[in-house]
């Protein structure tokens, strides 16, 4: 499966967190990121992470391309809802490309738990089937 994970500033260190976490599972993915979030998770997890442009600078527009190109399977984007960001119409956009594309997308702690774990499972084995 391809996972992207991205976060926003106050919530980096979540995400190196989660994926300190998670990394067997997420180690049998592959995985993409945008450029700063995918250096601190490499920095703590040894993970190797296809990273794209930093959010702001494009990366999260690549991503929504893979999306709508069906080259992602699952968003791990973890948000801060309290901190107004002045791209905060791409993450917006994120969410409603992955709505419009069927991508199961976390964006919090619990959501990406849920996620990972049903992933772990097997449980979103559907998306092979749906490609």
């Amino acid at each position: 499966m391809n996972i992207a994970l991205i976060a926003h500033d106050a919530k980096k260190k979540l995400m190196q967190n989660f994926c300190i976490a998670y990394r067997a599972i997420l180690s049998k993915n592959d995985l993409y990121s945008t450029g700063t979030t995918g250096r601190l998770i490499e920095e703590v997890t040894n993970l190797s992470i296809h990273k794209q442009l930093a959010g702001h600078l494009g990366g999260m527009q690549q991503i929504d391309a893979k999306i709508e190109h069906d080259e992602i399977d699952l968003v791990i984007f973890l948000r801060d809802p309290l901190t107004p960001k002045q791209h905060e119409q791409a993450s917006d956009t994120l969410c409603k490309i992955c709505d419009n594309h069927n991508i199961p997308i976390a964006t919090n702690l619990a959501s990406a738990e849920l996620l990972i774990k049903s992933l772990d499972r097997g449980d979103l084995e559907w998306r092979e089937m749906y490609k």
